[in-house]
């Protein structure tokens, strides 16, 4: 890899690393807390996180990543890793190894962090935000909204952590 794909790469690994925790944090930490509370309490605070998450700092991390993520994905097929990969060729501890492990971090990421993100945690924010926080459908929101909202908080805490690995594994080629 040349300097710029692993200066992207060790960005790509400290920000899925940050997200990793960041998501880890929230589902055994703020989840957690909100359970404990009555539902029109639990629900009035995380219709209040959801506002306030959405701030530059926290775009500039979530996003940012996922750009890095897809540039090395484009590098690492553009530059025939995919190929290598593919035909098993690539070798671990050499440079197309190591776009080997960053397109895949790459793809996890995309997928597993901001897929899943846009594809199930947002619509249950939009549909939490839409309830009232003291009203019966708002209970009813919020239970079910617990259960599935934090499942798919852990797949992407889990897809975080995955994607920092897969990084971290294409930067030791360099070390």
């Amino acid at each position: 890899m040349n300097r710029y794909l692993v200066l992207c790469t060790l960005l790509a690994a400290i920000g899925s690393g940050v997200m990793a925790g960041f998501f880890y944090g929230f589902s055994n930490v703020v989840m957690g807390a909100l359970r404990r509370i009555s539902a029109a309490a639990g629900i009035a605070a995380m219709q209040s996180i959801n506002v306030v998450v959405l701030n530059p700092l926290f775009f500039a991390l979530f996003f940012g990543t996922a750009l890095l993520g897809l540039v090395l994905v484009v590098a690492a097929l553009v530059g025939g890793a995919g190929a290598g990969a593919a035909a098993g060729t690539a070798a671990a501890g050499s440079a197309e190894g190591g776009l080997v492990f960053a397109l895949a971090g790459g793809l996890v990421y995309l997928v597993g962090v901001i897929g899943v993100t846009i594809a199930r945690n947002v619509p249950m924010n939009d549909r939490l935000a839409a309830v009232g926080a003291s009203s019966p459908e708002g209970a009813a929101v919020w239970d079910d909204y617990l259960r599935r909202w934090t499942m798919w908080n852990h797949v992407r805490t889990v897809g975080a952590l995955v994607s920092f690995v897969l990084f971290v594994l294409a930067l030791m080629p360099r070390l």
